[in-house]
């Protein structure tokens, strides 16, 4: 059952649940998308209603972050289990190899891809890697590239609202049966960008290690942990008022 944050559809799955649609999907001769949201991602869709859309027209949607978690608590609702996409990314490498499916890896920067498809195959010496490439959203001939790979899941790692578009505007030319917007995923399966510990990961600070290791990324991590509560509560504050009959205080 899906329920919504900021008018972001957010699936209740669990990660079994979530892997077991994911086999349903490589049956079926259609494109799948599956994307993973965090608080940028849901702030973002905020101004931008294509990127709304795309995320509420998704096969799957699963929520990366733990702020989501700590939203769906505040809000009374379930949201299923916390899905990264680094830890989605790893479980699709298991499916493809169970299911002989060759994985294409898109976007970063150049090399990138290339190295985590890599550090993947290391793990899972069966997997099959149709192909890497950097490239450019809008460049030419690049769906063409990615249809001849023979490819049947696609990572594509051009960031957000990028790589949705990417993949939902060539959705009906791709012929491969998934489709995961991944966002810097690359890097961290790569080495490019450490990942926070397991522990900071568990008590939900990797954006602290992430300011730590990255102070650039400032403006974007006060998004996530300052800007997305305030708006979550600002929009709580807001329907409450709409529902209440006139007079009423918003007491519990």
């Amino acid at each position: 059952m899906s329920n919504r944050i900021l008018k972001v559809k957010l699936d209740g799955l669990d990660l079994t649940h979530v892997k077991s649609r994911i086999k349903e999907f490589l049956k079926e001769d259609r494109l799948h998308q599956i994307t993973p949201v965090n608080p940028e991602f849901i702030m973002a869709a905020q101004r931008d209603e294509d990127l709304l859309d795309i995320a509420n027209r998704s096969d799957i949607t699963v929520a990366d972050g733990v702020g989501l978690k700590i939203a769906a608590k505040f809000l009374g609702i379930d949201i299923g289990d916390r899905v990264t996409g680094v830890d989605l990314t790893w479980e699709l490498a298991r499916i493809a190899v169970e299911n002989s499916v060759p994985m294409y890896f898109l976007g970063a920067a150049e090399g990138v891809a290339e190295r985590a498809a890599q550090k993947l195959k290391a793990e899972q010496p069966d997997l099959k890697i149709a192909g890497t490439y950097s490239g450019t959203p809008e460049e030419t001939g690049l769906v063409e590239r990615i249809n001849e790979s023979g490819a049947g899941i696609l990572l594509v790692a051009y960031g957000v609202p990028k790589q949705e578009k990417f993949i939902s505007t060539n959705s009906a030319n791709l012929k491969v049966k998934i489709a995961m917007c991944v966002g810097g995923t690359f890097d961290f399966i790569a080495g490019i960008v450490p990942r926070a510990p397991k522990w900071m990961r568990l008590a939900g600070l990797e954006w602290l290690y992430r300011l730590m290791k990255q102070p650039h990324r400032i403006n974007r991590i006060i998004t996530a942990t300052v800007r997305f509560p305030l708006t979550v509560l600002t929009d709580r504050i807001m329907k409450r008022r709409e529902i209440l009959p006139a007079g009423e205080g918003l007491e519990e």
